[in-house]
């Protein structure tokens, strides 16, 4: 999400369809540097605790929007009824599709490629629909948000994960990188929308240095990316998310 702005150039819309998609430039340009992000965050668990505690999906089917690579996919299938990958990039659902059979999660975990606002799904089909760092990111994202309501049961949850725009380092750095990127009115958009919200503190840790520098030359513009690792020393850093939750009625 950071470096969107400067990044928009170096990385193509795709059109699925009549749709046309708007490039995710971190994960579609650099994977397996994504795949290192992914392994480092929240070391200590307190997301994946957060959501469950919000809304378990032990026996339910649930839905990953913008599942990137499937990183979170085997971790949903270990409680749930079904799994269900939602990616619209085709080189993306290659490798989430690869990463599925290595894992051996059987049958009812799939990925299929879609867009957000156009899920292959029936109405009322879906317990959790689950986004972390994808697609909702605040006005513009409407569409989503009623193709959500369209899929999900009496009592299912749409569960939006993102990074906080409000809380130093990382928010810092997000607020400096992108132009117009207002955290309260991400906020205010939400609330009105029907949301809960939740901060959560963990921490993103690696394996050596290059691999955090590595990552945040990925998120952030060169400017950015200099001055942030520059003010980190050693292979952790702290980085709060809010958990976004509306449960339908």
């Amino acid at each position: 999400m950071a470096g969107l702005s400067v990044k928009l150039a170096a990385t193509r819309a795709v059109a699925l369809g009549d749709v046309e998609i708007r490039p995710s430039p971190n994960v579609w340009n650099w994977p397996d540097v994504y795949e290192v992000e992914n392994a480092a965050q929240d070391v200590t668990g307190a997301v994946w605790a957060k959501l469950r505690g919000l809304q378990d999906w032990q026996g339910l089917d649930v839905v990953d929007i913008g599942c990137g690579t499937g990183f979170h996919l085997p971790v949903f299938a270990k409680r749930a009824r079904s799994v269900l990958g939602i990616e619209p990039y085709r080189p993306l659902v290659r490798r989430a599709r690869r990463r599925l059979a290595r894992s051996r999660c059987g049958d009812s975990v799939r990925v299929v490629r879609a867009a957000a606002h156009r899920l292959p799904l029936p109405a009322g089909s879906v317990d959790l629909l689950h986004a972390r760092t994808a697609y909702f990111f605040g006005p513009g994202c409407e569409a989503g948000l009623a193709e959500a309501r369209r899929v999900l049961r009496s009592g299912g949850a749409l569960a939006i994960i993102d990074l906080d725009g409000r809380s130093p380092p990382y928010g810092d750095w997000m607020r400096a990188d992108l132009t117009g990127f207002d955290p309260e009115r991400i906020e205010r958009f939400f609330a009105s929308r029907g949301f809960d919200s939740f901060d959560v503190e963990t921490r993103w840790e690696f394996d050596d240095r290059n691999s955090l520098e590595a990552v945040l030359r990925i998120e952030f513009s060169p400017p950015v990316a200099r001055r942030a690792v520059e003010s980190i020393s050693g292979t952790a850093l702290p980085v709060n998310y809010r958990i976004r939750i509306r449960r339908e009625e």
